[in-house]
């Protein structure tokens, strides 16, 4: 799978098995970093006519078999299945539009395995928002907690003791910090270093909580769409200030809507790449009145893929992977789609 982030392809082997309750297994992981050009084809898609998205879903679907072939040939063993997420370009639920691209048929027949991928488009067609899908698997996998929250390029919040369960994207946080680092020749801000160096500018984070979004109920989803319109246009009103300025009013921004919904009581696991960024961590605890765990790397990487691994094994079980409770579908349903090489 791939974030919104444009980290890269995270790929992982898992295993699976079912006693008493779901157990789990990581492999094997490997993140292959974009090229480039694949990153700007990436960032630009949002723009592309109907047309030429297909084609840039065509050259991305090669593109992420090869992948998956270079990735398979170091395992020693055959997957049952292949399960892809591929990469959102276009994301309005609202409009009944959510499409991943690297989810077409010539997938299976170029890596030879069976492919179950295309996990969104079902959810949104039922009137949900198409995300977040990881509680579908969360449940099962880490009930454990009282919550899960992961930091992509959205973080989005699962509520683990709530009957339905309950979850929703929160704010923005790597979509928007790797694209303020990107033209001073970064990633990433390692460790949040440059964002701790920088000051509050009080305009900007006052503007930033007053965002329309934060005073919607869930269901609620985000998308690189809503970035485009609702965030960057904030952020280049400041753009006379320094970047350590803008990185710091942001961290505290994001920091503060996080623990805005986080439970009071029990403990969090959170995974995704900026639980890396040690400023913005130590701001969510300094907030938080819960527990805040952070597991192994492999977890912190790689489990958005575990739990879209997971969901394809739901699918392929003809088992409910979406759950209508988060998604706002009609009811809960067994998405994706299965295609043979």
């Amino acid at each position: 799978m791939s974030g919104t982030s444009l980290d890269g392809v995270d790929l992982a082997m898992l295993h699976f098995e079912k006693k008493e309750r779901w157990k789990y297994s990581i492999l094997a992981t490997t993140t292959i970093a974009y090229p480039e050009g694949w990153i700007e084809r990436l960032r630009h898609a949002v723009d592309l006519s109907k047309q030429d998205l297909a084609v840039l879903d065509h050259d991305y679907t090669f593109y992420l078999a090869k992948i998956i072939q270079d990735f398979l040939a170091q395992q020693p063993q055959l997957p049952d299945f292949v399960s892809s997420h591929g990469h959102t370009v276009l994301h309005q639920p609202e409009n009944g539009i959510t499409y991943q691209i690297g989810n077409l048929a010539s997938l299976a027949e170029v890596t030879g395995h069976k492919l179950i991928c295309n996990f969104r488009v079902a959810d949104v067609a039922l009137g949900g928002q198409g995300a977040p899908l990881v509680p579908g698997g969360e449940v099962h996998l880490f009930s454990e907690y009282s919550a899960c929250v992961n930091l992509g390029g959205f973080a989005n919040i699962t509520f683990l003791n709530n009957t339905p369960v309950v979850a929703f994207d929160i704010c923005p946080v790597n979509i928007i910090m790797n694209a303020l680092v990107h033209p001073l020749g970064l990633a990433f801000d390692h460790e949040g270093k440059l964002a701790s160096s920088g000051q509050i500018i009080s305009d900007l984070l006052n503007q930033l909580n007053q965002l329309d979004f934060y005073k919607t109920t869930f269901p609620k989803s985000l998308g690189f769409e809503w970035v485009i319109k609702q965030v960057n246009p904030l952020l280049r009103e400041y753009e006379n200030h320094s970047t350590a300025d803008i990185l710091h009013t942001f961290c505290h921004h994001i920091a503060y809507q996080i623990a805005q919904q986080l439970p009071d009581n029990g403990s969090v696991l959170f995974t995704g790449g900026g639980c890396y960024n040690t400023f913005f961590i130590n701001l969510i605890k300094s907030l938080a009145k819960v527990e805040i765990v952070l597991p192994s790397r492999d977890l912190i990487e790689y489990k958005e893929a575990l739990i879209f691994g997971f969901l394809g094994v739901l699918k392929d079980l003809k088992l409910n992977n979406c759950l209508a409770s988060v998604t706002g579908a009609q009811f809960d349903h067994v998405s994706g789609e299965i295609f043979l090489p």
